[in-house]
C-alpha cells in the first residue's frame, strides 16, 4: 500500500509536467520546501508544531497561485513539493516541533531526490529553543540530503535575518520590497523565476554573492515603505537588481527586532555574475541605508494608550483606529496580554451600552469561549479572559456581557465569539488571531466602518484596514513586541548597534563575498 501511495504521489506531482516536456529534453526537477515564522524571544509564549499548519505533497501547490495547474510556470518544471509550514508569528518554537518538521522535510527530500533546483520559502526570523540561527541550521541539513549540485533559491520576508551560514548555503536569495508586504507573492514568484532561468540557461549558480551586515535594528513600524525614508530606499532596489546586467537579484533586510541573537540586524545581499557590479550594488544600498538611519520614524503618530483613547473619543472621524502594538500577534506577541482591554473597560465612557461604539480585536481564551457557547447568542456570559500565557502586565480581564455572535471554522481562531460589555464589543477567540481584513469582522456581524473606535492588536495597519480608517494612532503598549526597544533586555545582539549606540562610528560597509555553495574556499 505504501509503495502504491508513493507511486500515486509521484504521478500527481511529476506526471503532468512530464507530459508537457518538449521532445528535445527533460524538464528540470525542482523541489519545494519551507518553514516560516517570526518568533519573539521576549514573549513567554511558545510555538508548537500544529501552529505551522503544514502542507504536504501536492497540497503545497495551493500556497502558490503561480504554480497552479494551468499557470505557465507550472509547465516549466517537474515540481516536487515536500513540506511547507507557515505559522502566525509567536513565541520561540519548541525544539521538538522544529525537529519534527525538519525531519519530515528531509525525509521527503531524500525520498524523491535528485533535484536540479529547490525553491526554499522561509521567513528568516524563526527562533527555536536552544538553537541559534534555525534557518541556517535548516538549509545546512537540507544540503546534507540534496548535495551542492542542486541550486537553491530562497525567498524571505524583509523582516528576516541573513546569517553567513544561510547566505553560504543558498545560491539565489531575494526578499520582499514592500512593508506592508503587498509584494509577498510576487517575491516568491521572482525566486522561482530566477531559479528556472539559471537552470534553463545553463548558467547555474551565480558566481558572486555579496553580503553586508548593517548594524541597525529597528521595528517594522518604523521602516515601512509607505513613508520616507523606507519608500525611497526600497525604490532603488528594483532598478539595481532587475535592470542591471550581471546582477541577478538584490535585497535589503530590515531584520527582526524582537529576538536576541547575534544574527538579528539589518543586511544587504546581492547576487550575480559580475563581481564589480555585485559588490558595488551591495555597497551602494548599504551606504544609503546607513545614511538615512536617523530618519526612520513610526509610520503613524504614536502615543500612550490613555492619550489615544482620549483623542479617539473627542474625534469626529470614524472609524478611529488604534493599534495595540505591544502584544501584536503579527509580530510575535502572545496575543493574550490584557493590559489594553482592561484600560478600555475601565473607561467611564464605555460603561453605557449606548456609549461610543468600540470593537476590540481580540483576546484568546478557550474557557470564556466555552461559556459563551453555553450561554448562546443573546445570552449573558460571565468570566475572565486572556493572560493565560502572558500575565506580566495585567491579570485576566473580567468580562460580564451579552453574547452577540458565535462563529466556527476560522483557520487560526477556530472559534470566535463576540461579547458586548457596555458599548464595547470584545472578540474572544479559541486561539489567538490577528484581525487585518474587513471580512474578519463582518463574518462576526460587526461593521468596523460604522464603529466609532476600532482597537486591533497589530502594528502598522494592513492595506484593508488602512484604507478603511478615518484616523489612526499607534498606542505604545506593553508586551512581547514592545516598540520601545530600550525597555527590552537584549544581551546577545552584536554591539555597537543603532539605535542602542546612537553615536557609534560609521561601520565597515564594504561587500563581503560569500563563497559559492559547496565551495571549500
Amino acid at each position: 500500500m505504501n509503495k502504491l501511495l508513493s507511486a500515486l504521489f509521484v504521478w500527481l506531482v511529476v506526471g503532468p509536467a512530464v507530459l508537457a516536456q518538449p521532445a528535445t529534453g527533460r524538464l528540470p526537477r525542482i523541489a519545494i520546501a519551507g518553514l516560516g515564522i517570526e518568533s519573539s524571544t521576549f514573549s513567554p509564549a511558545v510555538t508548537h508544531e500544529e501552529a505551522f499548519h503544514a502542507r504536504y505533497g501536492p497540497e503545497v501547490f495551493n500556497a502558490y497561485p503561480f504554480l497552479m495547474p494551468m499557470a505557465p510556470l507550472r509547465r516549466q518544471a517537474a515540481w516536487v513539493p515536500t513540506v511547507m509550514g507557515k505559522s502566525l508569528p509567536g513565541g520561540a518554537v519548541t525544539r521538538q516541533a522544529y525537529e519534527s518538521l525538519v525531519t519530515k522535510t528531509l525525509d521527503s527530500l531524500r525520498k524523491y531526490a535528485p533535484y536540479d533546483g529547490l525553491f526554499l520559502d522561509i521567513h528568516g526570523a524563526m527562533s527555536v529553543q536552544g538553537l541559534d540561527d534555525p534557518e541556517g541550521d535548516f538549509i545546512t541539513r537540507i544540503r546534507q540530503v540534496i548535495g551542492y549540485q542542486t541550486l537553491i533559491s530562497t525567498s524571505m520576508d524583509l523582516h528576516g535575518n541573513v546569517s553567513w551560514r544561510l547566505a553560504q548555503n543558498t545560491d539565489l536569495m531575494t526578499c520582499y520590497r514592500m512593508a506592508p508586504h503587498e509584494d509577498a507573492m510576487q517575491t516568491k514568484e521572482r525566486a522561482v523565476v530566477n531559479l528556472l532561468r539559471r537552470i534553463q540557461s545553463g548558467l547555474g549558480k551565480p558566481a558572486y554573492k555579496a553580503l553586508i551586515t548593517v548594524p541597525i535594528l529597528l521595528p517594522g513600524e518604523k521602516t515601512s515603505t509607505r513613508i520616507e525614508p523606507g519608500r525611497s530606499l526600497y525604490a532603488q532596489v528594483a532598478p539595481l537588481a532587475d535592470g542591471q546586467p550581471g546582477v541577478v537579484d538584490a535585497g535589503i533586510w530590515i531584520g527582526y527586532a524582537w529576538a536576541d541573537e547575534p544574527r538579528n540586524h539589518a543586511a544587504v545581499m546581492v547576487t550575480g555574475d559580475d563581481k564589480a557590479k555585485v559588490s558595488q550594488t551591495a555597497e551602494t544600498l548599504a551606504r544609503q541605508f546607513w545614511d538615512v538611519r536617523k530618519q526612520f520614524a513610526f509610520v503613524a503618530p504614536t502615543a500612550p494608550l490613555a492619550e489615544c483613547l482620549d483623542k479617539a473619543l473627542k474625534s469626529n472621524k470614524h472609524p478611529f483606529f488604534i493599534s495595540d502594538m505591544g502584544d501584536n500577534p503579527t509580530a510575535g506577541g502572545a496575543g493574550d496580554v490584557t493590559w489594553t482591554l482592561t484600560q478600555i473597560l475601565n473607561q467611564p465612557a464605555f460603561k453605557d451600552p449606548n456609549g461610543p461604539s468600540l470593537i476590540y480585536a481580540s483576546i484568546p481564551d478557550p474557557e470564556l469561549v466555552k461559556k459563551a457557547i453555553a450561554a448562546g447568542v443573546g445570552g449573558q456570559v460571565t468570566g475572565k479572559a486572556g493572560a493565560n500565557v502572558d500575565a506580566r502586565f495585567a491579570p485576566p480581564v473580567p468580562l460580564n456581557g451579552i453574547v452577540r455572535a458565535i462563529e466556527y471554522g476560522d483557520r487560526d481562531a477556530e472559534v470566535e465569539v463576540v461579547v458586548q460589555v457596555g458599548s464595547v464589543r470584545v472578540i474572544v477567540t479559541q486561539k489567538r488571531k490577528p484581525y487585518h481584513k474587513e471580512k474578519d469582522f463582518t463574518r462576526l456581524g460587526l461593521n468596523p466602518r460604522q464603529a466609532d473606535i476600532v482597537v486591533v492588536k497589530i502594528g502598522y495597519l494592513e492595506p484593508e484596514l488602512y484604507a478603511m480608517q478615518a484616523d489612526w494612532l499607534m498606542a505604545l503598549t506593553p508586551g512581547g513586541v514592545d516598540q520601545d526597544l530600550f525597555r527590552l533586555p537584549y544581551k546577545r545582539i552584536q554591539r555597537p548597534m543603532y539605535p542602542f549606540d546612537a553615536d557609534m562610528p560609521t561601520p565597515d560597509l564594504s561587500a563581503k563575498l560569500v563563497p559559492v555553495s559547496g565551495s571549500t574556499k
